[in-house]
């Protein structure tokens, strides 16, 4: 071919696959395709459970067997909504002789990156000087580090193929040295059930907070969002990416289409739910933000215990708990306002899983919560181990 006709070609194709990714980046890509490709590239695992990695029919010999990162048991992990109490339960963590506790290692102000993590703390994070101690000499992590952690794919199944992040997620654990690594996430809980089945010899903790306070807690004392508002306003008042969680998880939760929900609460209390079923169906203990603040001793006497931690630790830990006043949603909207908004909320939900796949294989198999791995309503699988 003429080296004129290959550059018009080498020039049209890159044209045509710069139009075509700005295509399916947009909104109505995204829904064009989701559309056309559902259900045709599904890695279901009961279809791959045949097959099995056996060694070749040669002598080929191997080299010696490394202990893996991600089999390791000692890890801990911790999942929490923004604005649950994450940030708390990590700074406990964080005052454990033997623990490296490393706060939110895929947020956008990448801890480990001196020239990006600024110095700015928020003050309602009581205790807190900083962030990003744990992650000084972790400079190699922006290597691994992916961006759209934080903008998309928040929804991870067990059957899932996510190389990088598991890396990156090993390499935090790899700076701990010798101790004991624990990290605390805000953008895990739609993707437990493929941190559950990449680290299953890790303890899950999951932390969640009543609905209404966080609903206010996310809002914050200088965005109050008025009861009576409307979907097209609340991007300015949005500071804990309820849209763009909402806006990436409707194509598999389609009730999250903005569209569809009379006032931002629906969505927030969307997400909250459905975090609350995923934290409670894959974690090893599930415990609220109000029992850690008013019963912190018994509290904590479980979670360390859960993560075999020594007791002797609970007693200077409690002394680190400030409790904050609780049931402040009542000065946003009445109990009727609310109760009108989750009513509507949870008969969504209640449908959207009783048409759901493995609900109804559930029922049809006559799978029981006294089974090794019970279906909850939510439809979400439990495994047997887990504690609340």
């Amino acid at each position: 071919m003429p080296a004129f006709f290959s550059n018009i070609r080498t020039s049209l194709r890159a044209q045509f696959f710069k139009v075509l990714r700005q295509a399916v980046c947009a909104e109505d890509g995204r829904r064009a395709l989701t559309e056309a490709l559902r259900d045709q590239l599904a890695w279901r695992r009961d279809e791959l459970e045949a097959f099995s990695v056996e060694p070749p029919p040669y002598d080929l010999g191997s080299a010696p067997k490394s202990q893996s990162v991600a089999q390791r048991d000692d890890i801990v992990l911790i999942s929490g909504r923004f604005r649950s109490g994450s940030t708390l339960l990590w700074n406990l963590f964080r005052n454990i002789p033997g623990c490296v506790s490393y706060y939110e290692p895929f947020n956008e102000r990448r801890w480990f990156d001196p020239t990006s993590r600024g110095e700015q703390v928020d003050v309602s994070h009581r205790g807190v000087d900083d962030y990003w101690r744990e992650y000084e000499h972790c400079e190699h992590l922006g290597e691994l580090y992916n961006q759209q952690w934080q903008d998309r794919g928040f929804h991870l199944g067990a059957g899932d193929w996510n190389p990088q992040m598991k890396r990156f997620i090993e390499e935090v654990v790899q700076c701990s040295g010798s101790l004991r690594p624990v990290l605390q996430f805000n953008r895990i809980d739609f993707r437990l059930p493929w941190l559950r089945q990449t680290f299953p010899n890790a303890t899950i903790l999951h932390i969640y907070r009543h609905p209404r306070d966080q609903w206010c807690s996310v809002l914050q004392k200088n965005e109050r969002f008025p009861p009576d508002g409307h979907m097209a306003d609340f991007a300015a008042a949005d500071r804990f990416y309820t849209l763009r969680w909402a806006r990436d998880l409707k194509y598999r939760f389609p009730f999250l289409d903005e569209r569809s929900v009379e006032h931002p609460y629906q969505l927030h209390y969307f997400l909250w739910k459905l975090s609350y079923l995923y934290g409670r169906s894959y974690s090893d203990c599930s415990l609220s933000f109000e029992e850690l603040v008013t019963h912190p001793e018994a509290t904590l006497f479980r979670v360390l215990d859960t993560c075999a931690i020594d007791a002797a630790h609970v007693e200077p830990l409690c002394s680190l708990i400030n409790p904050p006043p609780l049931g402040k949603w009542k000065t946003y909207a009445d109990d009727a306002w609310f109760r009108r908004h989750e009513t509507h909320c949870d008969d969504v939900l209640n449908e959207f899983f009783r048409n759901a796949p493995s609900a109804r294989q559930a029922a049809g198999t006559g799978r029981s919560t006294g089974t090794a791995a019970a279906v909850d309503a939510s439809g979400l699988t439990r495994p047997s181990h887990t504690i609340h």
